[in-house]
């Protein structure tokens, strides 16, 4: 499934709705299942929709697998029935033609973000700009630092270039969202925890994170104001292998960054075991990879100006688009 997060006009007014792309257009999920519900003869379909599929991204992805099984059973059954002209049972649109809506961060507003540091290339370029030698507790294990959860934007969404910063950077990256509660979960088991993958575009202001760096905190305020994900969250039963994802970065179309998952040093599974050990993992978190090898302005020493477009491009998991604004 490509699980979305879309924006749409309600009678009363704009209204953020969780859904999927599909075929026929993108679908109200949680319409959807109340459909599906009242045509199984369910004597109270919308609120059995509410307990399986909520209208919210986070709180469809607290439900765990029952959700996420709802919400397949629902699509099959919407596949099945035709998609034309289907209403849910207050009369609401199932499907949605594509212009009609507008695509928004698939999660919002996720529980937690943690970004790591997992490709080795960006890592020792990083240390390299700062005259510095890579740690061999890198290798040790996967770290992270704690963005911030609250400034998630999402596909088409234009970012404000802060006043603090001269040296404003992107990031290409791949991002999963967790789809399970656990603790103590074995590197062999963690695949199960994720829900989904999206792309990922961490923005930093370069400038002010070197200063943070050297008091040897953060980075923090570098990386606090904006980060963006999308366009949606493709489930792994779509994607054959997400080591083997092709990453490439474009600004106003010219392609300055190209990489691959497949160079990640540490695996996605890998992060949620050490993430989990002796400590607990919740539905709804996103976790980041960190930034591909040479997928960042920092690395290339070319650097994006306001008003340039950025497209980040992970094959499978869509095109993130944004442009840059300064006031």
């Amino acid at each position: 499934m490509h699980l979305c997060t879309f924006e749409t006009t309600t009678p009363s007014g704009r209204e953020l709705r969780f859904g999927a792309v599909a075929a026929g257009g993108i679908v109200d999920l949680h319409a959807a299942c109340a459909w599906h519900q009242r045509e199984r003869g369910h004597r109270r379909p919308v609120e059995a929709a509410l307990a399986l599929v909520p209208p919210s991204m986070r709180a469809f992805l607290q439900g765990e697998d029952r959700s996420m099984d709802a919400a397949r059973e629902t699509l099959d059954a919407l596949s099945a029935g035709g998609w034309e002209n289907l209403k849910g049972p207050g009369g609401e649109s199932l499907v949605h033609g594509p212009q009609s809506v507008r695509l928004r961060a698939p999660l919002p507003d996720p529980v937690s973000f943690r970004d790591f540091y997992a490709f080795e290339q960006h890592v020792k370029a990083g240390f390299h700009k700062r005259g510095e030698q890579m740690p061999p507790e890198w290798y040790e294990f996967p770290v992270y630092y704690k963005g911030n959860h609250l400034t998630i934007f999402g596909p088409e969404d234009d970012i404000r270039w802060p006043a603090f910063t001269e040296k404003f950077d992107y990031e290409l990256e791949v991002a999963v969202v967790l789809g399970r509660r656990g603790t103590d979960i074995a590197e062999e088991h963690a695949g199960k925890h994720i829900a989904g993958y999206t792309v990922l575009n961490d923005f930093s202001a370069r400038d002010l994170q070197r200063k943070e760096m050297r008091v040897r905190l953060g980075p923090a305020k570098g990386k606090d104001w904006a980060s963006a994900i999308g366009p949606v969250l493709v489930t792994p039963d779509e994607i054959p292998d997400p080591r083997a994802l092709a990453m490439r970065a474009r600004i106003n179309g010219e392609t300055w960054s190209e990489g691959s998952t497949a160079s990640m040093h540490w695996s996605f599974e890998q992060m949620i075991a050490f993430l989990s050990y002796d400590d607990t993992v919740y539905p709804g978190e996103l976790l980041g990879s960190g930034t591909v090898g040479g997928g960042c302005g920092l690395e290339l020493d070319r650097w994006v100006q306001p008003g340039d477009v950025i497209e980040l491009e992970i094959e499978r998991l869509g095109v993130l688009r944004n442009r840059v604004v300064r006031s």
